[in-house]
């Protein structure tokens, strides 16, 4: 591993889950863990944010997300985009693929913004944020359900700091919570007046501070 022995890891949303996954396979290469906006891949997370949930935060900003969807499809979401990001016609996969990047784009932040929004439509961007983000939400990360909770008992011996956005529509702070219940040598931080982001203030604040205090 390139002459190192342990590191810190840190990671955030997706960089949380395979952070908790390197960490609970090679405990003892790990010095620290700076976790950001805690993700799982549990099913009811996946749920959460693609079905029933932070639909009802943002009913506008989800109609958007539903449209490429038949109707009939509606119930199985995550599966429905599979099928129209891996189908045959180029402007199909493409619709899809914006549709699902924006809807990420436009609610992962606390208040709008526009900047993010943008890129997040962008062709090129989407097509690859999309299916990605897709493909391992369908597979579910090859993780067993609630695996790196449950596992949590591991990382006993690890410094390690968890930090989450109070109004994180993305990720909810219930995921972030039993994680440092089942982990709780950390220091749990709940940002207030944050979302998911990391650059958003509090968060990165909080981050700059934990690493900071790590590197002493």
């Amino acid at each position: 591993m390139a002459g190192v022995d342990q590191w810190l890891v840190f990671g955030g949303s997706w960089g949380s889950t395979l952070a908790l996954a390197y960490a609970q396979t090679h405990p003892a290469r790990v010095s620290e863990l700076v976790l950001r906006g805690i993700f799982t891949i549990r099913q009811a997370e996946v749920d959460w944010y693609y079905q029933e949930g932070a639909s009802r935060i943002y009913p506008d900003k989800w109609e958007r997300f539903i449209a490429p969807v038949p109707e009939a499809e509606r119930g199985a979401m995550v599966a429905a985009y599979r099928r129209l990001l891996t189908g045959d016609d180029p402007a199909t996969r493409l619709a899809a693929a914006r549709a699902w990047s924006v809807w990420e784009g436009e609610t992962v932040r606390l208040l709008p913004d526009p900047a993010l929004s943008a890129m997040h439509d962008a062709d090129d961007f989407a097509l690859a944020f999309a299916r990605i983000e897709n493909h391992y939400f369908v597979h579910r990360g090859w993780l067993d359900d609630g695996q790196l909770i449950a596992n949590a008992a591991m990382l006993a011996d690890i410094p390690g700091v968890i930090i989450h956005g109070r109004y994180d529509m993305a990720c909810p702070a219930e995921t972030a919570w039993a994680l440092h219940k089942a982990w709780p040598q950390t220091r749990f931080e709940l940002i207030e007046g944050a979302g998911h982001a990391y650059n958003e203030p509090g968060i990165l604040d909080a981050l700059i501070r934990a690493t900071d205090g790590f590197a002493g």
